[in-house]
């Protein structure tokens, strides 16, 4: 009997972007890619943080390379990759918050989640997705999304309506990009322990909420990622694209 053969998980030869590289959840994603045989480029706009990350890497036999770039400067982010060879997997996760009650929120708060969150994230994808097709690349373009682009959260209105405008983006590029067999997916976190998230989460009633609400009975960590990017990397989901991986323990089960 000839048994199936899996794609496998492997990223041998392939080339890796991973933006927000510089700590939390990018050093994750960038540190499982390497592990799985990807070359990673970090970005982030500080230098020290990506350099220091792709020095990890390399001491630990990986190929990685740091690359300080603002994804806020849309025109400088595309006109660095034309001086790049494509890429074949895309982690677009670059991102903040500014939690605050609806009625409390501001035009500049609204301005810089969204135009991080939604702005830089689209135009970051167009820009790889375009060095992709050029090079006739089948790649892979992961968006960082959230639990809070599929329920809403009190306090979040901003970063709900980011997030929620990332789940649209992904299914209608999904749909755009197929025919040159680019695939386009989201990882969806519940509240994961990070530089970011830590400011909220050492309120210890706030922290006792979220809890509450993970069925597992645990916040999340980065490493709870890392299988989810190199398995949306690699071709062992070659035939998934506009859909998500939500890694929430639970939250949105009810």
């Amino acid at each position: 009997m000839e048994l199936p053969q899996g794609p496998g998980f492997g990223l041998q030869g392939r080339r890796a972007l991973v933006t927000g590289a510089g700590r939390g959840i990018g050093v994750a994603m960038a540190s499982a890619l390497a592990a799985a045989g990807a070359h990673v480029t970090l970005v982030s706009r500080t230098l020290s943080e990506v350099e220091a990350v792709a020095a990890a890497l390399r001491a630990r036999g990986d190929a990685a390379e740091a690359l300080a770039l603002d994804v806020c400067d849309t025109a400088a982010f595309a006109q660095a990759l034309t001086e790049r060879p494509a890429f074949d997997v895309f982690v677009n996760n670059a991102g903040t918050n500014r939690p605050k009650p609806f009625t409390a929120v501001e035009e500049a708060d609204f301005d810089v989640v969204m135009g991080l969150n939604v702005r830089a994230a689209f135009f970051a994808a167009q820009a790889v997705a375009k060095g992709m097709i050029a090079a006739g690349k089948r790649g892979s373009i992961i968006h960082i999304s959230s639990q809070m682009g599929h329920v809403g959260g009190e306090g979040r209105t901003i970063y709900c309506t980011s997030k929620f405008a990332i789940e649209g983006l992904n299914k209608a590029m999904a749909l755009d990009l197929a025919a040159q067999g680019i695939r386009s997916n989201t990882i969806c976190p519940t509240f994961i322990e990070t530089p970011m998230t830590a400011p909220f989460l050492a309120d210890a009633a706030f922290r006792a909420r979220v809890v509450s609400k993970i069925k597992l009975g645990r916040l999340g960590t980065v490493e709870d990622l890392m299988g989810a990017v190199v398995f949306l990397a690699s071709d062992a989901s070659g035939l998934m694209t506009g859909t998500s991986l939500v890694i929430d323990g639970g939250w949105t089960a009810e």
